[in-house]
């Protein structure tokens, strides 16, 4: 072992932010030339293995394999905060890791491109979206991989390639092209191909329309499949958001009722928008979260948000209409004194008389002649309100539609009114009014001085004004076919619904709070949809071959927007404004006709919802993963009975919108043949985050950080000061404007990357929030300091390793620490590893040897923390090849007993003498040694012992006599 060659002054020989910096950019450039992490598909161009001395051999993909991926990061302008890599550089160690086990590791990292923020900046500058995700991509990629990560450069890819875009446009009208056939896969359901469907109806199915499939014009028949795809367009409410020009899905709407981006007010609106028909797989989505990994909280989140229920529809007879209400409580049947639509209901205008009957109180006709004309000005009011506003607001507002329907139960005429305290979201959309036992509803009764009907006992201390929600006997429930009275609430729900089964007025039902993914959006930087429309406005596949649909160019980027509550304004897309690109003339197969395309995009989470396959095959140009390599990546195994990405991990943030828009891409996907899997990623970690303080000064504006000072008081409380001024400390998020952002950059500067990489790794559980801390990074530099001592002379840069034997001791550390770290690493205790390398660091350095025997283990196991440092030392260690591919350290269950322990003697409960004794002594000798103890015989002073309580190996108690 000789001197490292290339250091010739004693600052070279210091492990400082040079030397790191200059080791870290050898090593990374290395691993790229030698493409080190790259993983090997049993199929295609990526058909190799990388070997034990990192070289690539072709053909070989027959180890274990394990594949890790990182939540989709958006290539943001800002560039990223200490905050940003805490998950990137935990998947790396696991990563290392498991190279290390021997296992073929996949892990890459590509971009969620597409979006808002790059749209606005160009809408600002002129810039063409295109070319600022570009430069920030580049950016990003350049903080990443110098913090070391060890992606496949292979596999990365941007969802705005071209290539890319032109498979999720082909998903998509694999989706278009598919109904839910509900008696598929033995009855349990699935999707299947939208032709299956059409052989139905030309064998005699039923279209629900007055005639039969032969006898629909093509655009009927466009009309009635487009009732059954998964993919299709719908005239229905919308979130409309004014402020940002375009609509929104349920899940990008604040509980506020405002939009998450730019928390501008959010509106009901119809309006025609694509739509997919998540809810088919309501129930699949709900059960098949007994199959995955991902934590309780995470799981309950989405079944909260599929919101499953069993419940009764009932059917209220409207003339020639039929009022469908969906509830829980069909026991309260008998207490229901009106109905409720929602003003987006369809049959409100079906439903609403021409005129006012006499007997109908001013209350319930508003300030309108007719009832048309309350309605309408009653349906403008509640378009200017929140979804929010509209279920909060205890002054509950509606109209009357002038008709009357019957109470089965009672003979009792119901009014039927139009109230925006019930959404169409929501249920069927109508409620019926039951004051007696729903706050809302007793609100809504007060109101319009309509009668309330208890059906459930109240105690007797309960106020007579108030409404009653809680439980008790069934009261005021019986006719002269049922009698309720007297039963539970549960058995009268049953009794209920099997009476009015009998009577067919209501059915058995599950209803769900899903709803619908709205997938439409009026912005430019998106995919556009692969769909033309004809001159009766069906919509029509593009062809294949003609994919990828490329954005045209614009002359304005932004959508149309508006005062932020113009309830009223109508969208406009960009690309609307290209008419060259939106008339296209295409042979669909009846000859060149003229089409018009769709000038909406897809959201940003389309990209997102399938990028789990296009890194098992990147570049595939024949499908958008080979069947084998997406077997072999995300095929079901006993481990992972539902298949999917061995590990996913990310924030919280997304445990509703993209799990669940993923997870219901990948089923369909998995119906019509294309996936072994049908869960995307089988277990999810959410990580925390890193946190930082923030100062304000007196005027409340906030100061440089950095340049806080703290002072500690003689009372040991501390105070911050800025400028010589008292400044007031808070505690959150890193942000620009909080002027508290520390770069991964500036750590590189003053440290390197392994010491920064070991500062986050060591600050916590990966699950827990924790914060920042810049004075304490040094800690972390001091530890690789010392691991470098141990095999570089500081002064003459000789290698100090040795190959002498390690003595005893050193052995019983260094394989507690083995075992220790290997089981910490296996579970993401990424924070303890490091405590324990720092422990066996300390013990070789206090003992002043560096035995080869253990500092090339310690090597291996500091690799998949500090990559650069235990490459560079592995390189002076002797070693040619890399130790990526190197075996990680085994423990030797011999070793990892104690030689001795610590046995406390104790006379009258009182510590008397410590024994150091073997781990497995006997009963009898620690006792025969306890009373031989110096301490002990002088503790006794002559007394005899009553009693000697013996819990070896650790402790002996002595009882005296009296």
């Amino acid at each position: 072992m000789t001197a490292p060659s290339d250091q010739s002054s004693p600052v070279d020989h210091r492990y400082d932010a040079a030397l790191a910096d200059r080791i870290e950019e050898k090593w990374q450039r290395r691993w790229e030339e030698e493409k080190t992490f790259s993983a090997p598909n049993p199929v295609g161009d990526l058909a190799r293995t990388a070997t034990s001395d990192g070289a690539v051999e072709a053909g070989r993909a027959d180890r274990d394999h394990v594949y890790l991926m990182d939540m989709f990061p958006y290539p943001s302008g800002r560039g990223l905060h200490v905050g940003h890599p805490l998950g990137y550089l935990a998947t790396d160690v696991y990563a290392r890791y498991h190279r290390m086990r021997g296992h073929n590791v996949m892990h890459a990292l590509g971009y969620d491109a597409f979006g808002l923020p790059a749209e606005q900046f160009a809408v600002q500058t002129g810039q063409h979206p295109r070319v600022t995700t570009e430069e920030n991509i580049r950016n990003m990629r350049r903080q990443l991989s110098r913090l070391g990560l060890g992606h496949d450069v292979d596999r990365t890819f941007a969802t705005t390639d071209p290539d890319f875009v032109r498979w999720t446009q082909w998903i998509f009208l694999q989706i278009f092209n598919s109904w839910y056939d509900p008696e598929a896969a033995d009855g349990a359901g699935a999707a299947r191909p939208i032709e299956a469907l059409i052989g139905q109806f030309e064998t005699g199915r039923a279209t629900g329309r007055d005639r039969g499939w032969s006898e629909l014009t093509a655009a009927e028949r466009e009309d009635v499949l487009q009732e059954h795809r998964l993919a299709y367009i719908s005239d229905s409410p919308v979130n409309w958001c004014p402020g940002l020009g375009t609509v929104l899905a349920n899940e990008e709407v604040t509980p506020e009722g405002r939009s998450e981006r730019g928390n501008f007010p959010v509106f009901t609106r119809r309006l025609r928008q694509w739509n997919m028909r998540i809810t088919a797989y309501a129930d699949r989505l709900a059960d098949d979260l007994d199959l995955v990994d991902w934590p309780d909280a995470v799981k309950q989140m989405q079944r909260n948000w599929i919101g499953r229920s069993t419940g009764a529809l009932l059917r209220y007879q409207a003339g020639s209409s039929v009022i469908e209400v969906y509830t829980t409580r069909a026991d309260t049947l008998f207490g229901t004194t009106y109905l409720v639509l929602s003003p987006e209901h369809p049959l409100v205008d079906v439903l609403t008389r021409d005129a006012w009957d006499a007997e109908v109180p001013d209350s319930w006709r508003g300030d309108a002649a007719t009832p048309p004309e309350a309605v309408a000005a009653y349906r403008r009011t509640a378009a200017a309100k929140t979804s929010v506003e509209r279920q909060e607001d205890r002054t509950k507002t509606g109209v009357f539609t002038g008709t009357y329907v019957e109470n089965p139960a009672t003979g009792a005429r119901l009014p039927v009114f139009v109230a925006d305290y019930v959404l169409m979201n929501y249920g069927t959309g109508a409620v019926m009014g039951v004051p007696g036992e729903d706050a809302r509803d007793w609100d809504f009764a007060k109101a319009f001085g309509l009668p309330y009907i208890r059906t459930v006992q109240p105690p007797a201390d309960h106020d007579e004004d108030t409404v009653f929600t809680g439980d008790g006997a069934k009261i005021n429930s019986a006719n002269d076919e049922i009698d309720l009275n007297g039963t539970t609430i549960g058995e009268a729900k049953d009794r209920t619904l099997a009476w009015l089964e009998g009577k067919g007025l209501a059915e058995a039902s599950t209803q769900y709070r899903l709803r619908d993914w709205l997938f439409s959006r009026q912005r430019y930087w998106g995919e556009p949809f692969p769909i033309v429309y004809d001159e009766d406005g069906a919509p029509h596949a593009i062809p294949d071959e003609l994919l990828p649909v490329d954005l045209p160019e614009v002359p304005d980027f932004s959508p149309r927007t508006f005062a932020a509550d113009d309830v009223d304004s109508d969208p406009e897309a960009p690309l609307s404004r290209n008419r060259d690109w939106v008339e296209v003339t295409l042979d669909l197969g009846d000859g060149p006709r003229t089409y018009r395309r769709d000038t909406n995009t897809m959201p940003n989470w389309a990209g997102s919802s399938w990028y789990q396959f296009r890194y098992a095959d990147p570049h595939n140009a024949e499908a958008f993963a080979a069947p084998e390599n997406e077997s072999y990546w995300l095929g079901p195994t006993s481990e992972k009975p539902a298949g999917g990405a061995d590990l996913y991990v990310g924030g919280v943030e997304h445990a509703v919108l993209h799990l669940l828009y993923s997870r219901f891409w990948h089923k369909v996907l998995f119906d019509l043949g294309h996936s072994s899997s049908f869960e995307p990623f089988h277990r999810l970690i959410n990580q925390g985050y890193i946190q930082a303080h923030a100062f304000t000064d007196a005027r409340g504006t906030y100061v440089p950080a950095e340049e806080v000072e703290e002072k500690v008081g003689d009372d040991g409380t501390s105070t911050w000061w800025f400028a010589g001024e008292q400044v007031s400390r808070e505690y959150g998020k890193m942000g620009k404007s909080l002027k508290n952002v520390v770069t991964p950059d500036e750590m590189y500067e003053q440290y390197g990357a392994d010491t920064f990489r070991v500062y986050e790794m060591s600050m916590g559980p990966l699950e827990v929030s924790r914060a920042w801390e810049t004075r304490a990074v040094v800690g972390a530099h001091r530890f690789l300091q010392r691991v470098w001592r141990l095999v570089v002379d500081e002064e003459s840069g000789a290698l100090r390793v040795t190959d002498d034997p390690a003595d005893a001791e050193t052995l019983r550390v260094l394989h507690q620490t083995i075992a220790g770290v290997r089981d910490d690493f296996e579970n993401f205790r990424n924070n303890t590893a490091v405590s324990k390398l720092i422990v066996l660091t300390n013990h070789l350095t206090k003992a002043a040897s560096a035995p080869c025997e253990a500092v090339e283990p310690l090597t291996l196991m500091l690799a998949p923390l500090a990559p650069h440092l235990a490459e560079e030392i592995w390189e002076l260690l002797g070693h040619e090849e890399t130790l990526t591919y190197a075996d990680f350290p085994q423990a030797d269950p011999a070793h990892l007993v104690a030689e001795t322990v610590t046995a406390v003697v104790q006379v009258k409960g009182k510590v008397r003498a410590r024994l150091e004794v073997a781990p497995d002594i006997g009963a009898d000798d620690l006792e025969r040694l306890a009373l031989e103890a110096p301490g002990a015989v002088r503790a006794l002073n002559g007394a005899g012992v009553r009693k000697v309580i013996v819990k070896a190996p650790k402790l002996v108690n002595i009882v005296p006599d009296a």
